[in-house]
């Protein structure tokens, strides 16, 4: 892995999030739970480098966030893709995800990140925010995306440090 600057990310960050998804992982004990995220950020904020991610109350994985100070954002190739939809269709509660998976987890930074991955954020909490219906302008979003009234919390995180794959 290198050690890059997060402005001299080479990918399309919208499209690294919202369609190739990347894994959010936060320690859970003696190990590590990854949850699929596909909503999120990166930008400037506070005059930080900064990654926001969006995490329902249900998740197994916010207990674990809530919990940490940092968290690893983690961005795959294609041939990934398959572990990163079992990782966002199952629970943390319910499945060891790493053994399911088949990712090798690393834990050399202040987040455990995975092996395979392309671009690791390591990332650490700033600030966090629940989306509540009351945060809605827009009412068709409630209806369309919180029918279940399971709301997110917003993480602000500043990024501390990219690696990426050589």
């Amino acid at each position: 892995m290198k050690e890059i600057s997060v402005k001299d990310i080479k990918e399309n960050v919208v499209k690294l999030i919202s369609e190739d998804w990347a894994l959010l992982t936060a320690k859970d004990g003696d190990s590590c739970n990854p949850m699929t995220v596909s909503w999120g950020g990166i930008g400037e904020l506070w005059g930080m480098d900064t990654a926001t991610v969006y995490v329902r109350e249900s998740r197994y994985t916010k207990g674990l966030i809530d919990k940490e100070t940092h968290f690893s954002l983690c961005f795959f190739k294609e041939e990934s893709k398959a572990a990163l939809k079992f990782c966002g269709s199952k629970s943390g509660r319910d499945y060891d995800k790493i053994t399911e998976t088949g990712l090798t987890p690393v834990y050399s930074e202040n987040a455990p990140y995975f092996e395979e991955a392309k671009i690791i954020l390591i990332c650490r909490k700033t600030a966090c925010q629940l989306l509540d219906e009351k945060s809605f302008i827009d009412s068709n979003i409630k209806e369309k995306w919180y029918s279940d009234s399971d709301m997110h919390y917003i993480y602000f995180a500043e990024i501390e440090k990219v690696l990426i794959s050589e």
